[in-house]
C-alpha cells in the first residue's frame, strides 16, 4: 500500500514576516554579486569620469548597508516570485493576503517609498502602501515554499519591450532588437544594467521569462542546462555589442554599460518570434528566503 505523503503547513504570519523581512533587506543591501560585478566593472573601465561614478554607485552600496537605509529612493513595485511546493499546505489565511500584508509591513516598518497608484488611468493617487504586489506563482514538488522578492524600480522597467519577429529574422534579429532598444534607452535605464530577454513562447510568456531572467545572479548561465548552451554565444554576443555602445555609466560614457545578458527561451510557434526584454539598473535588488 502505497504511503500517504504528509502535507507540511505554513503559517500565514510566517509568510508576513518573511516578505516585510526580505523587502527591507533588499532595499538595504545590494547583493554581494552585483557589489563584485560593479567592482570588476570599475577595475576594466578605461574612462575616468565612468570609473567615479561606478565608485560612486559602489560607496552607495556601503552607506545604505551601514545605514540600513534604501539604496535608492525609487523603492520600486513590489514583485514577489513563488514556488510553492505541492505538499504545501497555508494556514492561518490566505496566501496572496499574506503576501500583501508582508510588503504594507515591509514598506512601512523600513520607511520605504511607496509608489503604487491605484488608479493609473485617472486620479493617479498614490496607495496608502505599496500594494497590491505583483505575484507570480509556480507549483513545484515537494513541501518548501521559496519566496524571491524583486524590488523593481521605475526607470529601468520604463525602457522594456515586447516585440514579435518574423522567425526569418531569426538570431541576427534578436541582436539587434535588444542592442538597438538598450541604445534608444541610454541614461535612462541608470546603467550599468543586467538585461533580461526571453525569447519564444507567446507574448506574456516572453515577457515573464525575460522578467524572471533577472533573479539569476550576474553572469550566471540559466537554471536549464539546454537552454544555457543553447543561449551562452547569444549572451556573449549581445554583451559585447552593448558594451561597445559608448554608453558607460549613468551615461556618461565609457565601455561597462551592462554587467549581464541573461536570456531565457520557451517553445514557440513556427510562424512566430516573440522577443522580450526586460531591464535591471545598477540598483539590481533581490532577496530570497524558503520556508
Amino acid at each position: 500500500m502505497e504511503k500517504k505523503q504528509k502535507v507540511k503547513e505554513i503559517k500565514a504570519g510566517d509568510i508576513i514576516r518573511t516578505i516585510a523581512q526580505l523587502f527591507e533587506e533588499a532595499c538595504y543591501y545590494l547583493p554581494k554579486d552585483v557589489y563584485v560585478a560593479i567592482k570588476k566593472a570599475k577595475a576594466r573601465e578605461e574612462s575616468s569620469v565612468a570609473r567615479n561614478v561606478l565608485d560612486k554607485i559602489l560607496q552607495n552600496a556601503e552607506i545604505a548597508a551601514n545605514g540600513e537605509i534604501p539604496l535608492c529612493q525609487d523603492t520600486g513595485v513590489a514583485v514577489v516570485f513563488l514556488e510553492l511546493g505541492q505538499e504545501v499546505h497555508i494556514t492561518g489565511g490566505g496566501l496572496y493576503a499574506a503576501i500583501n500584508e508582508g510588503v504594507r509591513l515591509g514598506y512601512d516598518k523600513g520607511y520605504l517609498n511607496n509608489l503604487i497608484v491605484c488608479r493609473p488611468t485617472s486620479d493617479r493617487i498614490k496607495a496608502k502602501y505599496n500594494t497590491p504586489a505583483m505575484i507570480h506563482t509556480e507549483i513545484v514538488p515537494g513541501d518548501k515554499l521559496k519566496i524571491i522578492a524583486l524590488p523593481k524600480g521605475g526607470g529601468s522597467e520604463n525602457m522594456s519591450r515586447l516585440t514579435v519577429l518574423s522567425p526569418a529574422q531569426g538570431r541576427q534579429g534578436i541582436i539587434d532588437y535588444v542592442v538597438n532598444l538598450v541604445n534608444d534607452s541610454g541614461a535612462n535605464l541608470c546603467p550599468p544594467i543586467i538585461v533580461g530577454v526571453g525569447i519564444g513562447g507567446t507574448t506574456e510568456v516572453a515577457m515573464m521569462i525575460a522578467k524572471k531572467a533577472l533573479l539569476r545572479k550576474v553572469g550566471e548561465p540559466s537554471p536549464n542546462t539546454e537552454v544555457a548552451e543553447e543561449v551562452s554565444e547569444l549572451e556573449k554576443e549581445i554583451l559585447e555589442r552593448i558594451n561597445n555602445l559608448g554608453i558607460g555609466a549613468m551615461g556618461y560614457g565609457g565601455k561597462i554599460t551592462a554587467l549581464a545578458v541573461h536570456v531565457e527561451t520557451y517553445p514557440c510557434e513556427a510562424g512566430s518570434l516573440p522577443v522580450a526584454v526586460n531591464f535591471q539598473c545598477h540598483s539590481a535588488r533581490r532577496k530570497e528566503a524558503i520556508l
